[in-house]
């Protein structure tokens, strides 16, 4: 079993960190891109400025790796575009002669299983190891491992446009209308938007990027019509915490949304529930519910959604793994990061033993970790894959030496109730939440006071998103 590789399954900055944290610990491993290329699911936001800047999206020894070949370091507090991470960080990164070898692209994972037994059989299961079953150019492989990172993320499984959670009626049948994600609005999918009828789905991050880019496009083309239809009760909730988001550039998404609702050149429908998707003489209509009453919007060219995200599980069914079952994370992560209880976007630092799954030496991180939760920075999943890597290469002090400084959004919604923040506190982590539970409320605009919803009952704190 050492002398067995870790398979890493995705190929994205996680993945590729995991790759890199195992090249300093002269650990084996093989790692699967279903992709032509290392990053390719970015390739499809490539377009899209991160609002994070590189200090927070390189990780730690893949720095180390490229500027010993002589890699030069970008300028930190940049903020990189999706290209920009992949031509000027992964590309280099994934052709180190320590790590190109061993990278498998065009190989799609089917079945992750121990040797030999399936689910339900125990005894000796640790002893045996991995079975990575993987699909190239039509042809079945399997190889043998002693470890699995499931590094795949969530970007390929968008949620769909209904408010259930499945597909809303019509959905499929009208998908030449819809499009999901962040689509290139002012270049290659220019033409698909300019003087249209189009509405934006969802209230994170990702639709705000893309009311952005339509609202640069109204700029240009006046005859653009932009509609922004979100299932919360106000707009204001997602906005975000502006001037008090520890990451400039983030806080603008929703200073910037917000203008363009206020001079008239985003209508906005909320909450707005979907439930089926028509189509009529070439366009379409939504319709739903609205505070309770039917509502529907028509004469609609295009749909983006950007509602989320979810994990797949599917080729994992024979490992012994768990999920929270509301948002799909790793179990010992919900408490932290389910919106419906703490959703400030700070979370406290987390590594190998809160990432550990019910099946040995099979761990699951970067945005899947966080399941259908909209909290998640790359600097997250570098952690964990560096504590991760250190407790399979035996190194348990350094694995649980987890240091994780993440920029806080500045975001809290808290009726009154039972609680008192000071402008210096930060009820997100650390020990302020044993102090959250006896006075009348008193928050500074800049207060950060996202606790457990176990100490907190009426609380309600925003989302940030995944990049």
């Amino acid at each position: 079993m050492n002398t067995l590789p870790t398979a890493i399954i995705g190929g994205g900055p996680v993945a590729m960190a995991a790759a890199a944290q195992l090249v300093k610990r002269k650990m084996p491993f093989m790692l699967f891109e279903r992709g032509a290329h290392i990053g390719a699911a970015i390739h499809s936001w490539q377009h899209v400025r991160m609002f994070s800047p590189w200090e927070y999206n390189i990780d730690s020894a893949a720095k180390e790796l490229l500027v010993e070949s002589g890699w030069s370091l970008p300028q930190q507090d940049h903020l990189p575009t999706g290209e920009e991470l992949i031509h000027l960080y992964l590309y280099p990164l994934s052709e180190l002669s320590s790590i190109q070898p061993h990278i498998h692209l065009e190989s799609t994972v089917k079945a992750v299983y121990r040797k030999g037994f399936d689910k339900m059989k125990t005894a000796g299961r640790d002893q045996v190891p991995f079975i990575v079953e993987y699909e190239k150019q039509g042809q079945t492989l399997h190889v043998e491992a002693s470890a699995v990172i499931d590094a795949t993320g969530t970007w390929l499984s968008p949620n769909p446009i209904g408010a259930s959670g499945n597909a809303a009626a019509g959905e499929q049948e009208h998908a030449h209308h819809i499009s999901y994600g962040i689509p290139d609005i002012l270049g290659a999918n220019r033409e698909r938007y300019a003087g249209k009828n189009i509405v934006v789905v969802g209230g994170g991050h990702s639709a705000i990027q893309s009311l952005s880019l339509l609202h640069e496009l109204k700029l240009q083309v006046p005859e653009t019509t932009i509609h922004w239809v979100l299932r919360k009760q106000s707009v204001t909730e997602a906005l975000g915490g502006g001037e008090n988001d520890g990451l400039p550039a983030r806080g603008e998404l929703g200073i910037r949304a917000n203008r363009y609702v206020q001079n008239g050149n985003v209508l906005v429908h909320t909450p707005f529930r979907i439930h089926q998707v028509k189509e009529t003489a070439g366009k379409v209509s939504l319709h739903g519910t609205k505070t309770g009453q039917d509502y529907d919007i028509n004469q609609i060219d295009e749909i983006i959604v950007a509602t989320g995200s979810r994990p797949d599980f599917s080729f994992l069914r024979e490992l012994r793994y768990a999920a929270d079952s509301a948002i799909e994370s790793v179990s010992q992560l919900a408490e932290l990061i389910d919106p419906n209880i703490h959703s400030c976007g700070t979370v406290r630092p987390h590594g190998e033993a809160e990432l550990r799954q019910p099946e040995k030496n099979f761990y699951i991180l970067g945005s899947k970790s966080y399941g259908r939760a909209p909290t998640f920075l790359l600097a997250t999943g570098y952690e964990q894959a560096r504590s991760v890597v250190a407790a399979l290469a035996g190194d348990f002090i350094a694995a649980r030496e987890v240091k994780l400084h993440l920029p806080e959004t500045g975001v809290c919604s808290v009726p009154k109730s039972a609680l008192t923040v000071t402008q210096n506190e930060s009820c997100c982590g650390g020990s302020a939440p044993k102090r959250l539970m006896v006075k009348p409320i008193a928050i500074s605009s800049s207060s950060n006071c996202c606790g457990p919803k176990k100490e907190i009952e009426s609380e309600s704190c925003r989302s940030s998103n995944a990049k």
